[in-house]
C-alpha cells in the first residue's frame, strides 16, 4: 500500500490533480470517505490527528482503515499533524500508513531536527515510507471561527523551503500561501498563487500540500492543484455537513433513539461533501 501512495503522488504531480485528504474520529465517518472515494473511484487518504486520535483510539483507526484496505480500497492512513516524535513513534509502529510530523511553530532549526529525525526512522522502518514536514506559520484551527489574521510573513519562504527539504529528506511539504485552518465568516480568505509558483520552483522534486482549504474558493483550489498542489486536505467543512445534518435530524425527531437512524443524515452529508471535494481535486477516475 505504502509504495502505491507514493505511486498515485507522482502520478498527481505529473496530471496535475490532487489526493484528498480528509479527517474522521468515528467509524461512520470514516465510512462515508471510503464510500464516496470509492464510487468516484479516486484514491484517498484518511487521517487523525492526535485529537481525534484520543477520541477513536489508534489502534482502533488502524484496524478499521485496514478493514477497508483489506476489501481492496486504495485508502492510506496518515498521523496528521502530530507534534512530537513520540507520538509519530507509537503513529509508525501501530500501523499508519504515513505521517505529518507538525514542528512548524518551533524555531526553525528545531523543525529541521525533529522532522529529520522522523525521516530517518521512519526510513529506517520502511524505505518507501511517506513522512511529511510542514514550514511556514499556519494559523486558525478546524473550527468556524469569525478572522484569523494572516499575513505574508507566515508565508513558506521558498529559499527556506530548499533547505528544510534537503536538511530533512522529507516527501510531502505542507505550506502556508494565505490558508489557514478552519472556516472564517468575516474575512476572504484567498491564496498567494505566485508563493506557490516560487516555492514549486525551490523544490521542484517535492509534493506540495495545501492544508486548511475548507472554505476556500473553488477556483483558488484548482488554480493552486494546477500549480503544483498535489494533496488537499480538509477537516472543517465535513465536521460542518456532520454537525448540522445530526443537528436538524435530531430536531425533526426527537423521539428517535437509534443510533443508526439519528446518524444517517450525517453520513449522507459527509459523503456528499467528500465526493464534491474529490471531484474539485480532479481525482475522479484516478484508480
Amino acid at each position: 500500500m505504502k509504495k502505491l501512495l507514493k505511486n498515485y503522488f507522482e502520478k498527481a504531480k505529473k496530471e496535475h490533480w490532487a489526493i484528498g485528504h480528509f479527517n474522521f474520529s468515528t467509524a461512520e465517518q470514516l465510512k462515508a470517505i471510503v464510500e464516496a472515494a470509492a464510487e468516484c473511484k479516486s484514491p484517498v487518504m484518511v487521517a487523525t490527528s492526535e485529537g481525534e486520535t484520543k477520541f477513536i483510539g489508534r489502534q482502533q483507526a488502524v484496524a478499521l482503515v485496514k478493514s477497508w484496505q483489506g476489501l481492496g480500497y486504495p485508502v492510506w492512513l496518515n498521523a496528521d499533524h502530530h507534534k512530537s516524535f513520540d507520538s509519530i513513534e507509537e503513529a509508525v509502529d501501530e500501523g499508519y500508513d504515513t505521517v505529518l510530523i507538525d514542528a512548524s511553530k518551533l524555531p526553525y532549526d528545531e523543525n529541521v531536527k525533529l522532522t529529520k529525525q522522523v525521516v530517518e526512522f521512519a526510513k529506517m522502518k520502511d524505505p518507501l515510507y511517506m513522512v511529511e514536514g510542514e514550514l511556514g506559520y499556519l494559523k486558525g484551527d478546524s473550527k468556524i471561527e469569525t478572522k484569523v489574521e494572516i499575513s505574508p510573513d507566515d508565508y513558506t519562504k521558498p529559499e527556506q523551503a530548499r533547505e528544510f527539504v534537503m536538511r530533512t529528506g522529507v516527501d510531502r511539504l505542507a505550506i502556508v500561501f494565505g490558508n489557514i485552518h478552519g472556516i472564517v465568516t468575516e474575512q476572504s480568505e484567498r491564496l498567494d498563487i505566485d508563493r506557490l509558483k516560487a516555492v514549486v520552483a525551490a523544490v521542484p522534486e517535492t509534493y506540495l500540500v495545501l492544508h486548511g482549504a475548507s472554505g476556500l474558493p473553488a477556483e483558488d483550489i484548482r488554480e493552486a492543484i494546477k500549480n503544483g498542489i498535489t494533496n488537499v486536505h480538509i477537516n472543517t467543512e465535513i465536521r460542518v455537513a456532520y454537525h448540522d445534518a445530526l443537528q436538524k435530524e435530531l430536531k425533526d425527531d426527537p423521539s428517535e433513539t437509534t443510533p443508526y437512524k439519528m446518524l444517517q443524515l450525517s453520513f449522507d452529508e459527509t459523503k456528499r461533501v467528500v465526493k464534491e471535494k474529490l471531484e474539485l481535486f480532479g481525482s475522479v477516475g484516478k484508480i
